[in-house]
């Protein structure tokens, strides 16, 4: 190489050649040894452990291991949210010695990224129960609640008890009137799991639906394995049993109701016995009516007519008993206060979608009895029958007697229900303390009906809460039969025949009064409920429910 070439600046390809004869000028030359003095051969990090120095372990201490390996103690079932919220992680006490309603009340109202780790109550079975079963079995005892009549926050706390008693902790459950699904997402990086179930046939039977409440204790219970096979099992037999009273004793029960009734509305022996045989008459027709397949709007309507007429032929024979009482009994078997009180209870607990629909449908039964009422009396007036509006403010105050027959009405009420005979006692005397602290305010004290009504069945609530955390059930048996006797069937039976004398503004106020009447005992029954939960202790302070914060209107 010239001295010219060695002067020009060599290309970037030149530069880039490897040369093995160019090294680094940190490079240590060719022929020099440096001593190596006992160093590491290698260039180590500054908080590297000297050699020889051996940092003293604790006994049982885990191997080193990497940065991103999960814990030892790590499991994906019990595993913490993925992120912590900026206002922290919230301190919830769930004893487990408080109701399964209350703890999983207090979970749903929860998000799902604060909600506690979960405690599974069934021990691991070998490969675990399938996804998908245990989401069929949730759905099949939610639709035998929802089709029983319990409230939709009811449903939803147990069908998410169940679902967590198998490990399955992100669930998220929807209850509506007429669906149920439910939503199970392992993980926030895998796919969700939803299932669902239409709630077709509805039929009253409380005595299902305690044995129901039971299977779900029994799955929450962490002294109680229920394995998935076992509790299909028991659903089944829960499905297959058969009512506790059979036909004829429903239909019993139904006369006795309208007569107790029209006991309590000012009725003699002649007017119990007439209000009994036309609710039993009208109480066949509908079973007639329901074995053609007709419609529910159909079978109040043709029930509701045989108490209306024997009320009319008596005003036509101008028999010296009060008319009025024997329409008015028939009334009180026929008026659908379960769903009422169902339907505002879930307006009240936000289920705005289902407490609609549940209204909606108070409402078509209310109609289908106004017509089938409303027709006998038009033809009654039309013929020459004298039945006078007016009667409702001559009711006679006879105490002793109308508590007898308050309970007389719970009883049978409680029958229609199909509740199990251990607790038709109970309501019984729940029923005649409501009428007793009505009767106390209303004629005692001139208070006025909407506000004894209220108080009377806010009492009902709260002691039929106390009695289901007392049995560990639901709080329906012990509550629906006792507003029987609270039930607006005078003021529906005026407001009625106000409409058909053509006195119609005198017949909207009387049922506008019906109304409230209904409505004061729904929110009645629902605030003793709450006041309950309230005040209830068991094992702990820490076992109530946590209210969803509201945004008042803005």
């Amino acid at each position: 190489m010239t001295e010219a070439e060695d002067s020009k600046p060599r290309s970037d390809e030149a530069w880039s050649v490897y040369d093995p004869e160019i090294t680094s000028e940190f490079a240590v030359p060719q022929g020099i040894e440096v001593p190596d003095g006992g160093a590491e051969p290698e260039t180590t990090s500054e908080f590297a452990v000297p050699k020889g120095l051996q940092a003293p372990q604790p006994p049982g201490a885990a191997p080193e291991a990497s940065a991103f390996s999960p814990p030892s103690t790590y499991s994906a079932r019990e595993a913490p949210p993925g992120f912590t919220p900026a206002t922290g992680m919230p301190l919830v006490s769930l004893t487990k010695d408080a109701p399964w309603q209350d703890r999983m009340r207090t979970m749903l109202r929860m998000p799902v990224t604060e909600r506690p780790a979960p405690e599974p109550v069934q021990r691991a079975e070998e490969g675990a129960p399938a996804v998908p079963r245990v989401l069929d079995l949730t759905l099949r005892i939610g639709e035998l609640l929802l089709a029983g009549g319990e409230g939709a926050e009811d449903v939803e706390a147990a069908m998410f008890a169940v679902c967590r008693s198998y490990g399955l902790d992100r669930c998220e459950p929807t209850v509506t009137f007429t669906l149920l699904s439910i939503s199970h997402q392992p993980s926030l990086v895998d796919d969700p799991v939803t299932a669902s179930r239409t709630v077709r046939r509805r039929g009253t039977d409380y005595t299902r639906l305690a044995a129901v409440f039971r299977l779900v204790d029994d799955l929450t219970d962490p002294e109680t394995h229920v394995s998935l096979e076992e509790a299909y099992r028991r659903l089944a037999e829960i499905r297959r049993n058969r009512h506790p009273y059979p036909g004829w004793a429903l239909t019993l029960a139904s006369g006795l109701l309208a007569g107790a009734a029209s006991i309590l509305v000012g009725g003699d022996l002649i007017v119990f016995v007439a209000a009994a045989i036309g609710a039993m008459l009208g109480d066949r027709l509908a079973w007639l009516a329901a074995g053609r397949g007709l419609p529910e709007f159909y079978q109040f309507t043709v029930a509701a007519m045989p108490p209306a007429a024997i009320g009319v032929a008596f005003a036509l024979a101008h028999v010296d008993v009060l008319a009025s009482a024997v329409i008015t009994g028939g009334l009180f078997a026929l008026l659908p206060g379960r769903a009422l009180v169902a339907g505002v209870q879930d307006g009240l607990t936000g289920f705005y979608i289902t407490a609609s629909a549940r209204l909606l449908e108070v409402m078509y039964f209310f109609a289908g009895i106004v017509i089938g009422v409303l027709v006998v009396l038009y033809f009654g007036v039309k013929v020459g029958g004298r039945l006078n509006p007016d009667a409702a403010l001559n009711i006679s105050e006879r105490p002793v007697i109308q508590i007898v027959a308050s309970m007389l009405v719970s009883l049978t009420f409680a029958v229609l229900l199909q509740q199990e005979r251990s607790t038709v006692l109970w309501v019984t005397l729940n029923g005649g303390v409501a009428w007793s602290v009505y009767g106390a305010m209303h004629y005692a004290g001139r208070i006025s009906p909407v506000a004894s009504t209220a108080v009377a069945a806010g009492l009902v609530g709260l002691f039929g809460q106390l009695l289901s955390r007392y049995r560990f059930a639901s709080a329906l048996p012990y509550t629906t039969a006792a507003i029987g006797p609270l039930l607006p069937g005078s003021a529906t039976y005026f407001g009625l025949l106000s409409i058909a004398q053509n006195q119609i503004d005198k017949g909207l106020v009387s049922l506008a009064k019906a109304a409230s009447l209904a409505m004061a005992i729904a929110i009645g029954v629902n605030l003793g409920s709450e006041i309950s939960r309230l005040t209830l202790r068991i094992g702990s302070a820490g076992k109530r429910r946590a209210a969803a914060k509201r945004t008042r209107g803005f």
